[in-house]
């Protein structure tokens, strides 16, 4: 956590400087003032101002962290297989061998029990009647701490069905957890999001830039009442977004590049147009990161290169930016994606939105500004079709080991997919399609027919238009078409699910510690 530790550390400094200068006959006697807990720092606003900024590091150094996690949630669903092997990812590839002790899976949940345990310890704190904080700014924190507990329980829950429910701060080890219900996990995030989304601000009254804002609660608490089986409540929500007037859809070109060849669409993924103080009016929550600032990015952010073709293995081909830098190749879409998902006129499937076409850009090659024909083992790994979505490149760092771009956690096209979901669990078709054609007149492709909304058509719409920024896995949990889906539109993968992979394993490391009490596994997965 880069950015907690440096503010730490001005805190550590202050008390320093304070030491030296408030000296006396006793400035030699031993007094402990390098402790930080939250019972002597969540006590005014410059403590709760760290715990926040603590807390969103933890958030900004998620999946993209460790090599191959972020290929977990693609690998093994309709839309990836693997390019480059890694054995993180390599039980998402075979669901034979996911099991208990797959090592993936005690890393997603330990990094969402810690945003959990953060935001508690926020939480409760945001209570204690010592803490010289205004009414607003309990609230303000209790709010920002709650959509970020909510976040982490709605991947959990998810992902691995009921899961046990912690509402106060783990400060000694327990081993006596049970897991709630998948509906009672649900509930608890509701309520959090509808506390969030009634006490956090306004994007116009948001003070530091990068802050939650309240619709980023709406469109998650959208997300988990349509997972309650309430569509009218989601639709609201969605609506609310909406018709909030704050955010609109990208449809001209803007920002740093609006006067090279390009798009709207593309513009949106450009590094420097990200942001809502950039021009992105579609922006409603962006993880904002910053070259050579202290605590500026994720600590080993991989989206750039696990999405990212390894083409620099193939002869003739180096480094460069007009190909995003350095990838390494380990998400390779599947050919459903490649070949069958778009219109050849969709925005989305522009030449600047995905590449299909390489060139070879070494001078010194033979072939130099010929096309690059790439087959057999190539277009596995190195030389296929790809968003652009992550591009970026440092020309300080031609490796691509760290990453500072952007990145877009929840935008209006969403929001109207989401809205579009809700409206048709009500059987309202027709509606359900104009929402959909908000986005898909956006894309100038063809709108779709009340008659061709379908579930499955929603879940083709979500692939082109959010693309390698939703978890994939995640929405086709949610939506309870995973198996089906990978049986359908990936091949390679199709014979190995079974029909109980719709969630993971619990980790059996947290069940062999859990000795005090029953932490259940998941059926299908028993030892």
């Amino acid at each position: 956590m880069k950015k907690s530790s440096y503010i730490y550390g001005i805190l550590l400094a202050g008390l320093v400087i304070t030491g030296v200068t408030s000296c006396s006959k006793h400035f030699l006697d031993e007094e402990l003032k390098s402790k930080y807990a939250p019972d002597n720092t969540l006590v005014d606003e410059l403590g709760f101002e760290a715990a926040s900024t603590g807390l969103q590091s933890i958030v900004r150094n998620d999946y993209g962290n460790t090599q191959g996690l972020l290929a977990t949630f693609y690998v093994g669903t309709d839309m990836a297989i693997t390019g480059q092997p890694n054995a993180v990812q390599a039980p998402y590839e075979d669901y034979r061998n996911l099991n208990p002790q797959t090592g993936s899976l005690s890393t997603v949940w330990n990094w969402n029990y810690r945003v959990i345990n953060a935001a508690n310890n926020i939480i409760i704190n945001a209570g204690n009647p010592k803490a010289t904080l205004t009414d607003q700014q309990r609230a303000f924190y209790k709010a920002e701490a709650s959509f970020f507990r909510a976040y982490a329980y709605n991947q959990l829950s998810i992902l691995f069905g009921g899961v046990p429910v912690i509402k106060e701060p783990v400060t000694v080890p327990r081993t006596d957890y049970t897991r709630a219900s998948e509906a009672e996990v649900i509930d608890f995030i509701i309520s959090d999001l509808t506390f969030a989304e009634a006490n956090l601000p306004d994007p116009a009254s948001v003070k530091k830039q990068g802050r939650i804002n309240k619709f980023a609660a709406s469109q998650l608490l959208a997300e988990a009442l349509l997972r309650a089986n309430k569509p009218v409540e989601a639709e609201a929500a969605a609506k609310r977004i909406i018709d909030s007037k704050f955010f609109s859809l990208i449809t001209n070109r803007y920002g740093v590049k609006a006067s090279l060849p390009g798009d709207p669409f593309a513009d949106m993924f450009t590094y420097g147009n990200m942001r809502r103080s950039q021009g992105n009016t579609e922006a409603i929550w962006v993880i904002e990161q910053q070259y050579n600032i202290p605590g500026g990015a994720s600590d080993f952010d991989q989206r750039r290169r696990e999405w990212g073709p390894f083409y620099v293995n193939v002869q003739g081909m180096k480094v460069c930016d007009s190909l995003g830098g350095r990838g390494i190749g380990r998400i390779r879409p599947t050919n459903w994606w490649t070949y069958e998902l778009y219109e050849k006129t969709d925005m989305r499937n522009s030449p600047y939105n995905i590449r299909r076409t390489y060139y070879y850009n070494d001078p010194a090659f033979a072939k130099y500004g010929q096309q690059v024909f790439p087959t057999g083992f190539d277009t596995i790994q190195n030389m296929y079709a790809h968003t652009t979505k992550w591009y970026e490149f440092q020309p300080q760092d031609i490796q691509g080991a760290q990453s500072y771009k952007d990145r877009i956690q929840m935008r209006l096209g969403e929001t109207y997919l989401l809205m579009a979901e809700a409206q048709l669990l009500q059987g309202r078709n027709a509606d359900a399609a104009a929402s959909i054609n908000v986005v898909r007149g956006r894309a100038k492709a063809t709108p779709v027919q009340p008659a061709e909304v379908t579930m499955d058509y929603l879940l083709d719409e979500r692939a082109r238009e959010l693309t390698a920024e939703e978890l994939r896995r995640l929405t086709l949990i949610r939506t309870k078409k995973l198996v089906d889906r990978v049986r359908k539109y990936n091949p390679k993968v199709a014979p190995t699910i079974a029909d109980f992979n719709i969630h993971l394993p619990i980790p059996q490391s947290e069940i062999d510690v859990n000795k005090d009490a029953v932490l259940t596994q998941n059926d299908g997965y028993q030892k």
